[in-house]
């Protein structure tokens, strides 16, 4: 199980996702129009989206529904991550980071679901007429960390090791 000064450190980077994330979405809801592409460079641009889906709009036409469910499913896995943070051991740093940047993008989704009935997205990115979907920060401390679950899992349990 880790200590305390650990478990600052993990939820503290968990806290700095769900800042950058906030504070990129309240700019983005500040600065750009609705649906309004702003060029960035040839291959990025910044467009206020809105996503009442899961990921990659799935479930987004669901009827509101889904809003609660997404709510409750998230809380769900939040909590789960969080006991398997709590009770890493020391020197599992890859796992731990991994945990706390999932942990942060998904609780700061929840508060965009919670507060708006939808997640903030502004990332576009695109080659010619075709785009990827809309994503945001925590979307990405969320694939960044699913990865790095993905690799120590493929790795096996001596990852931490050199």
């Amino acid at each position: 199980m880790l200590d305390k000064l650990s478990l600052l450190k993990w939820f503290s980077l968990s806290f700095v996702v769900i800042g950058l994330d906030q504070i990129t979405k309240t700019a983005a809801e500040a600065t750009l129009k609705f649906g309004q592409p702003e060029p960035i460079w040839p291959f990025l641009n910044f467009t206020l989206l809105y996503n009442t889906g899961a990921a990659f709009s799935f479930l987004a036409d669901a009827g509101g529904w889904q809003r609660w469910f997404l709510i409750v499913l998230a809380v769900v896995v939040c909590s789960i991550l969080l006991v398997w943070l709590v009770r890493l051991k020391p020197g599992q740093t890859w796992l731990a980071t991994s945990l706390s940047l999932v942990l942060g993008g998904a609780i700061s989704n929840v508060i965009d679901r919670i507060i708006y009935g939808h997640v903030i997205d502004f990332i576009d990115f695109y080659y010619q007429n075709w785009h990827w979907p809309a994503f945001n920060i925590a979307d990405t401390a969320i694939s960044i960390g699913a990865m790095m679950l993905l690799l120590e899992a493929l790795k096996g349990e001596n990852f931490n090791q050199p």
